[in-house]
């Protein structure tokens, strides 16, 4: 197919719309289900090129929850724990797969970002991921392929509209790429920045210590930065990117946002949450919704009387921020990524709060020295990759 034409653009009054190939050449991709608007294959481009590098460079199976041409969570095929699978909305019988394994997390990093999200998966879809797609509000997925039991699935979503785009593994684009803006054409090489290991030999700090759990972490925030809208920043753990930053003018702002969602993600896993008793009425978008709130300021909107039993079962105690606190300080081994580097040691200040231990940026700051200082007092590991990763 050498042309798909689309409902419309962006918005409902940019038409005509439709992907093609410039060179007339086919396109890479087959629709098997659904009709993919203009911002569904803008997802579903970026993240299949996210998921292939996570899958070249961990080994694993690997997906990615994308929203508005940023992932909202990407992560590795590595089990899930009983806490886990009750955080992520996993059956604890469910059979799993390190595909299906991989969407749990990626979906899991941030529950109320990935609402409506389109999913890239680095593997044929298998049954056990179609069945986790089935139960969430997606508008679509993009593999190499499907296998027809996960396929029959998928096409029974959304009574029967939902997005199925299967992309062609060998497809390489071409080394420039070009793009409008007003009329005015853009052109520049495709960035074909490679991420391993070697972009984090030139530690910087004291702490020299990265063992390879952090490596790899380290390696999830770089390669989920280099698809996601600039200026970013991503706290990484245990195989998954947990809190992203996206689209923000200033540095020290991505790190407060991805550190605040990062901090969500730890804290979803508490005693004091997994201790709530919802009404069994409620459904998987509310809870989380309802999750989200409970953990917040702005708790009284759910715990207030005539409002907590619209949700809950039983009154639940409310989570102080003393409780909050305390639980989090708990918490280290993180890694940070960031897209460019950190022109002031604030950031690591706010870091630390979210138990980072490891930090990937590029240095080049005039500031670097006091960035530096910042990681040796609380006794970081901070590499410089000298790889900028802006994505617009």
């Amino acid at each position: 197919m050498k042309e798909i034409e689309l409902k419309y653009g962006c918005n409902p009054n940019q038409k005509p719309s439709r992907v093609f190939m410039a060179d007339g050449s086919d396109l890479p991709v087959n629709i098997l289900n659904g009709r993919p608007g203009y911002i569904n294959f803008l997802d579903a481009l970026n993240a299949w090129q996210l998921v292939t590098e996570l899958k070249e460079m961990s080994g694993l199976p690997s997906a990615a929850s994308f929203k508005h041409v940023s992932p909202a969570g990407a992560a590795i095929g590595l089990p899930l724990d009983d806490t886990m699978r009750e955080v992520f909305r996993v059956d604890r019988d469910a059979p799993m797969t390190p595909l299906s394994n991989a969407y749990a997390r990626a979906r899991g990093a941030d529950r109320m970002s990935s609402f409506g999200d389109f999913a890239a998966l680095s593997d044929v879809c298998d049954r056990e991921t179609a069945l986790l797609l089935k139960k969430e509000v997606s508008d679509g997925v993009i593999a190499p392929g499907f296998s027809d039991e996960a396929l029959e699935i998928l096409k029974g979503k959304k009574k029967g509209a939902y997005n199925v785009i299967r992309i062609d593994p060998a497809y390489r684009p071409a080394p420039t790429e070009v793009k409008q803006v007003f009329g005015v054409s853009f052109e520049q090489g495709h960035n074909e920045v490679k991420l391993d290991k070697s972009v984090l030999s030139n530690i910087v700090t004291e702490n020299k210590e990265m063992p390879e759990d952090a490596v790899r972490d380290l390696l999830i925030s770089l390669i989920t930065l280099k698809y996601t809208q600039s200026n970013s920043v991503c706290y990484a753990y245990k195989g998954q990117a947990i809190g992203i930053g996206a689209g923000q003018q200033s540095r020290i702002h991505c790190t407060r946002l991805a550190g605040s969602k990062a901090d969500n993600w730890f804290l979803r896993q508490s005693p004091k949450v997994l201790s709530l008793r919802f009404l069994e009425s409620i459904g998987r978008a509310d809870r989380d919704n309802a999750i989200d709130i409970y953990m917040s300021e702005f708790d009284d909107d759910v715990l207030a009387d005539g409002k907590w039993q619209n949700i809950f079962s039983e009154k639940p105690e409310r989570f102080t921020a003393e409780e909050k606190r305390e639980y989090l300080d708990g918490i280290t081994g993180v890694s940070l990524g960031s897209d460019a580097f950190f022109p002031f040691g604030d950031n690591i200040e706010r870091a630390r709060r979210s138990g980072v231990s490891y930090v990937a940026q590029p240095g080049g700051s005039i500031r670097d020295d006091n960035v530096i200082e910042a990681c040796n007092r609380y006794g970081m590991v901070m590499a410089f990759t000298g790889v900028r990763l802006f994505h617009h």
